[in-house]
Formats: C-alpha cells, sequence, structure tokens
C-alpha cells in the first residue's frame, strides 16, 4: 500500500492483516510498559499506601486489564475497517490513541513516579478522552463504541481509587 501525498496512516484504510497489527501492537506495547512500571511497585511502594476498604485485590487487575485491553483492540480493528473517507474516522483514531497514550502515562506517574497526584493529573484527561472516543467511535460502529464502555467504567471506578489514595496518604 503506497501512501499518496500528504496522507497518513488514519488517512487510508489497511489490510486486514495491517489491521489487526495496528489495533494489537499499540495494546501490547502499552500493557507491557504499564506492567514494567507497576509489578516492582506493587510489593513495595504500594504495599505501603493506605487504602481505602473498597480496594479490590491486587490479583484482579492483571485479568480485568487484560479483558479490557482485548476489547479495545477489536474496537479500534473495527473503526480500522471503517471505509477511508468516512466522516469522523480519522478524528476517531487519533482520539483512541491519544486515550491509549494518557493510559501509558497512567501506570508511570502513579506507580513509575509513585506519584498518586500525579496519577490523578493523568488519569482525569484520561477519562475526557475515553468519553471522546466513544462519542467518535459511536457514528461509525456502535459496537466498537460499545466494547469501550467498560474500559470507561473500570477507568471511572481507578479514579475514584486513586483519587482515594491520595487523600487517604496526603
Amino acid at each position: 500500500m503506497t501512501a499518496l501525498p500528504g496522507t497518513t496512516l488514519f488517512d487510508r484504510r489497511p489490510p486486514i492483516w495491517a489491521a489487526v497489527a495496528i489495533a494489537i501492537l499499540p495494546v501490547v506495547a502499552v500493557s507491557i510498559a504499564g506492567s514494567a512500571a507497576t509489578v516492582p511497585q506493587i510489593p513495595s511502594w504500594y504495599a505501603g499506601l493506605v487504602k481505602p476498604p473498597f480496594n479490590p485485590p491486587n490479583w484482579i487487575f492483571g485479568p480485568v486489564w487484560t479483558a479490557l485491553y482485548a476489547l479495545m483492540a477489536f474496537a479500534v480493528f473495527r473503526i480500522l475497517r471503517v471505509p477511508v473517507g468516512t466522516p469522523g474516522r480519522r478524528r476517531a483514531l487519533v482520539l483512541y490513541h491519544l486515550q491509549l497514550l494518557l493510559n501509558f502515562g497512567w501506570s508511570f506517574a502513579f506507580f513509575g513516579a509513585n506519584s498518586p497526584v500525579g496519577g490523578l493529573l493523568v488519569i482525569v484527561p484520561l477519562l475526557i478522552a475515553i468519553v471522546a472516543t466513544i462519542t467518535a467511535f459511536r457514528p461509525l460502529d456502535r459496537l466498537a463504541s460499545g466494547l469501550l464502555w467498560p474500559y470507561l467504567a473500570w477507568v471511572g471506578f481507578a479514579t475514584l481509587l486513586n483519587g482515594s489514595i491520595w487523600w487517604l496518604n496526603r
């Protein structure tokens, strides 16, 4: 596939194999990088924090995030298969990748920097970006939009948890 002058990845519909790779690889990269920042901090820094009574057990985070990342990858795959030139497609893909970048940043702000306030400074824009992505996906593919609602719910819960941890440990 040859790009026309002045076009980007977001301006053309990739072949199915490329759409699968574009959907999966960024999610896997964010997952691996986030885990690298998070896992070493769990038995040390995170274990020493005062947490609210609704804090889930540590083992639940891995399966939940695996499922959410799979839903995200499938949702963006569906958007990548929307015909090029469809109004809103490019914006939807940019918003999706922006929220993925913020998702990546949260692990480094909260765990990597040992900063609940830093986590809040990233997770609030992340919530807004997820809502914007869901809104942008909806006219293009209702299923793709719907696949992101569990992610929004979990990040909403994570925001409450992050804020509570900040409050209890200030």
